[in-house]
């Protein structure tokens, strides 16, 4: 019998990961259907029952759902616990198991498809959202020199950097800050904030890359974003955007799944927009 997967979201049209699933069946050999739920908002958990009584085995989650994919959950992962959200659910039985594999999925991009490493680096991130609750825990354990989370206002970094205090790791220095009092030039620079959906720029200057270092825009498929174009005007050596991170986390979940990984190169080669 054909196993069943979907991802979840609303809306969920634009969605790429049948398409990305479906290739890693077809590569792996894995007899499984994956499909697309147009969720109903309010109504997540039913939802989700509905598809667990027609046999389904797991499912992605997207926005705006990935809090409730969370509570709905009897079991999850550290690293779900600390960003709030999940983006993975997993059904055994009685059990539904959550995880969160957005940054296991950014982390592996930057430092196995991109090849530059986060240990050692000065990290910052910015906006202290959802993605960024994901990123912290899968970064720390690439043992960063220092990891900084800007926002727009000092509470929800701080949030961030508190929690994370909380989980006893003490050999990288996280640090808060507004923008307006953000300093210093990094190595690998990450714009997780919404801005790029709206062609808008995050309130940072060129001054923050330094020379050669990274930036990585989380939104994928929108080219040259003004995040992206600024970053290579304040000399930037790699422009990326989260198209590996999507596929990589994609991956990650179809693993958890499946028990066994799938190739990722040729899928983002596929899916990568030239960033121009």
């Amino acid at each position: 019998m054909t196993d069943r997967y979907a991802v979840i979201g609303h809306p969920i049209g634009h969605t790429q990961s049948p398409h990305i699933h479906a290739l890693f069946a077809a590569a792996t050999g894995q007899d499984m259907a994956y499909t697309a739920i147009e969720g109903h908002l309010g109504a997540f958990a039913d939802d989700v029952a509905a598809f667990r009584l027609a046999g389904g085995l797991g499912m992605n989650v997207t926005v705006p759902f990935k809090l409730d994919a969370l509570a709905c959950a009897t079991e999850c992962s550290d690293r779900a616990h600390l960003s709030g959200a999940a983006n993975a659910l997993k059904f055994e039985g009685d059990k539904i198991l959550a995880d969160n594999f957005d940054g296991v999925g950014l982390t592996r991009d930057v430092t196995h498809n991109l090849r530059l490493p986060l240990a050692g680096q000065r990290v910052l991130v910015l906006g202290a959202g959802g993605a960024t609750r994901g990123m912290v825990l899968p970064f720390l354990s690439q043992h960063p020199q220092c990891l900084v989370i800007t926002d727009l206002t000092l509470g929800p970094a701080q949030a961030v950097a508190n929690e994370v205090a909380a989980h006893g790791i003490t050999d990288c220095t996280v640090q808060a800050c507004t923008y307006d009092t953000l300093a210093g030039q990094f190595d690998r620079v990450f714009n997780a904030t919404s801005a790029s959906l709206y062609g808008q720029l995050p309130p940072v200057t060129a001054d923050v890359f330094a020379p050669g270092c990274l930036a990585y825009e989380l939104v994928y498929g929108k080219g040259l974003t003004p995040f992206l174009a600024l970053a290579r005007h304040g000399g930037a050596g790699t422009l990326a955007d989260g198209v590996g991170m999507l596929v990589e986390q994609a991956a990650e979940a179809f693993e958890w799944w499946r028990g066994v990984r799938p190739d990722t190169a040729q899928v983002i080669r596929q899916l990568q927009v030239p960033l121009r």
